[in-house]
């Protein structure tokens, strides 16, 4: 081998080591960034928005106040992060449903229903709600607007509906979806004054029955 084929070699080497280190240390800012997201969400799900501090959420964490600000700004940008995270969670989980291969109603209460199961256990679910419910304290100009992802999701479902023949030719889309949006997230937040949210996949039972079952097709 020439010198110059081993000063070559020698420099692809250290190439791929400083990527490798590159990687590994990606990944683990990654990783405390979750681990920090985590924290937030746990703490604005319990406590609230001006109750929660940087130095909760690190200790929550298992981290620094440094490291918490080296990846956030401030208490602001962790709301908007973990509220952010709330919004491509339904995205993601009406994914899911899809590949089911359920027809739209069907689909639709399977929605409806993991949505409540997910604001019974999803801790960053909870945070995101509580989140927009504060939304003035926090700013809101930081924050997405609130819940217009989901009733997307529940519009494209009903109009999958309607043309597959599984509504009433009277039945409204469009009525139907403020029904549900409002009636979803309507009773997640009673359900959770009242009952810590023990009840509210009950309660999502009663809205479908309600609302959707009635707009079915009747006609035979």
């Amino acid at each position: 081998m020439t010198e110059r084929q081993h000063r070559g070699r020698a420099a692809a080497s250290r190439t791929a080591v400083n990527s490798r280190g590159a990687e590994l240390k990606q990944e683990r800012a990654l990783r405390t960034r979750q681990q920090i997201l985590e924290a937030a969400a746990q703490a604005f799900a319990e406590r609230g928005y001006p109750a929660v501090t940087i130095l909760e959420v690190a200790e929550l964490a298992g981290l620094t106040k440094g490291a918490v600000y080296f990846h956030f700004a401030n208490k602001e940008a962790l709301a908007t992060a973990v509220s952010e995270g709330f919004y491509a969670h339904w995205p993601r989980l009406a994914q899911e449903v899809a590949e089911s291969g359920l027809p739209p109603l069907a689909r639709l209460r399977e929605l409806l229903l993991r949505t409540a199961a997910d604001f019974q256990q999803d801790m960053v679910v909870q945070a995101g709600a509580r989140l927009q419910i504060e939304r003035a304290l926090v700013g809101p100009d930081l924050l997405p607007a609130p819940f217009t992802t989901y009733r997307t999701l529940l519009g494209e479902l009903l109009t999958q509906a309607q043309e597959q023949g599984e509504l009433r030719p009277d039945a409204d889309p469009a009525a139907l979806c403020d029904v549900l949006e409002s009636a979803m997230f309507g009773a997640q937040h009673i359900s959770w004054v009242q009952t810590g949210r023990a009840d509210l996949v009950e309660r999502t039972r009663h809205i479908i029955a309600a609302v959707v079952d009635p707009a079915r097709a009747v006609e035979g």
